[in-house]
């Protein structure tokens, strides 16, 4: 995955989420908009996490050659006593492309690391409005269900009274 697609990734996953979950469910869209800010935050978080464990990937490097370390192996007359100088020189010379490589890489993960945390910040005000909005619509729900049960408490009164007149209307034989 190139690193344009890396950074388009989370766009889409994230857009792709909000409007599957939206149509899914859209009397929850409140919620599902946060999800897709969250997960949007999880994304980049996570690729600038995969840039990190993969620092020496040349997709961040920019096209910069790695360095390398001469050989005085093949010296004459002492060429056979610095070979341990080679493999020291090898081992240096390797430390110093990692850094490097590491060097290029992090402002790549840093980026991708500060997106996800605006994201979190954007994720807060959205929680708290998705919150009351829920605490909006569960007080309606609860006003409803306290309209439907005292109509329903009126029609039960209602019922025995009708019974109350039938029975005082019809009585009954008991012989």
């Amino acid at each position: 995955m190139s690193l344009d697609n890396l950074r388009l990734f989370p766009w889409v996953a994230a857009i792709v989420f909000v409007l599957a979950a939206g149509l899914w469910r859209p009397r929850r869209f409140h919620w599902t908009a946060l999800g897709s800010v969250l997960l949007f935050a999880a994304l980049k978080a996570g690729a600038g996490i995969y840039v990190l464990n993969h620092f020496d990937d040349p997709r961040w490097s920019g096209g910069e050659q790695r360095l390398s370390a001469p050989s005085f192996a093949g010296t004459p007359v002492v060429g056979q006593f610095l070979g341990p100088l080679d493999s020291a020189l090898n081992g240096v010379v390797g430390g110093v492309n990692e850094f490097l490589a590491f060097k290029q890489a992090l402002p790549v993960a840093l980026d991708f690391l500060a997106v996800s945390g605006w994201a979190l910040l954007v994720s807060f005000p959205l929680a708290v409005l998705a919150a009351g909005i829920s605490f909006a619509m569960a007080r309606r729900r609860a006003a409803e269900f306290a309209r439907y049960r005292a109509t329903v408490d009126r029609l039960e009164e209602e019922l025995e009274q009708v019974k109350r007149q039938v029975a005082l209307m019809n009585p009954v034989n008991t012989s």
